[in-house]
């Protein structure tokens, strides 16, 4: 199977975020050593990242990762918080929202693939991800922010809740605890604890499973969608996205080979059309 290799990186370029698409999977790579923490411009980087994956037919799946072995992510870089004006951190926080707020709605399967230690702000971009694989004993996961005197401000708060339900999720965050990914197993926030050593190997197999001709994508990209719109709004606005995005689905043609494919007792052959 052919995989997307790393690229190469060199952060004084002002490359920030580091773009492959090979065989209907993106891969969107934050680096900005040591920890791959984030800045505004690394945010404008990757909201430009995200609506390319976005807009590419031939794009099935996103992949998100970190630069290294070490870290996915360890967050919002402190250093430039510290030397900006209040105004300037809240836009920024505003900004970074609507970035993972576009990663979540855009109607593709987003796979974070937790290569290291994915704490504050890093997590919170895991958690706009649909999936969350990490590495074996590669590092630690939690929202530390209360230790900082503030909270997690690009979306923590909302997506844990909704991961973990209110009161274990405020418990993890006003203790901020430090967990292993064994333990962010057991809790429910991250899906699979993946082997070390072929940890890569195992993210693009995970993800190929999902592009076609596997899997229609359009109707991964449709399930994805009524989940995502259909729990924050009441039951029956919530069948109703279901249904309409249902009646799209039928007249594609992945449907209608699913369906031939099921009546002659074949394996379909999607084309993600």
């Amino acid at each position: 199977m052919a995989t997307t290799a790393a690229p190469s990186t060199d952060t004084e370029t002002g490359e920030l975020i580091h773009y492959t698409a090979e065989d209907g999977i993106a891969v969107i790579e934050m680096d900005d050593p040591p920890a791959n923490t984030y800045t505004y411009e690394m945010n404008l980087q990757l909201d430009t990242a995200i609506l390319k994956a976005r807009m590419d037919a031939s794009v099935f799946v996103i992949i998100l990762r970190g630069k290294g072995d070490k870290f996915f992510s360890a967050g919002a870089n402190f250093g430039m918080l510290n030397t900006v004006t209040p105004h300037f951190k809240y836009c920024f926080c505003l900004h970074a929202n609507e970035t993972l707020l576009r990663l979540e709605h855009t109607p593709k399967l987003t796979i974070a693939a937790m290569n290291g230690h994915t704490v504050g702000g890093g997590l919170e971009i895991a958690l706009a991800c649909d999936i969350r694989l990490a590495r074996e004993n590669a590092g630690r996961i939690g929202l530390p922010e209360v230790n900082y005197g503030v909270l997690p401000g690009t979306g923590g708060t909302q997506r844990l809740g909704r991961v973990l339900g209110k009161s274990k999720a405020i418990e993890f965050m006003i203790t901020g605890e430090l967990v292993s990914f064994d333990t962010a197993l057991e809790m429910g926030i991250i899906n699979k604890v993946l082997p070390n050593k072929t940890f890569w190997d195992d993210v693009m197999l995970y993800a190929k499973q999902f592009c076609p001709p596997n899997k229609p994508a359009k109707a991964v990209g449709h399930i994805k969608r009524a989940v995502q719109s259909g729990v924050e709004v009441p039951m029956e606005s919530g069948l109703a996205i279901e249904r309409e995005l249902q009646q799209i689905l039928f007249q594609s043609e992945d449907a209608k080979e699913g369906i031939a494919a099921f009546v002659e007792k074949r394996m379909a052959e999607f084309k993600g059309k």
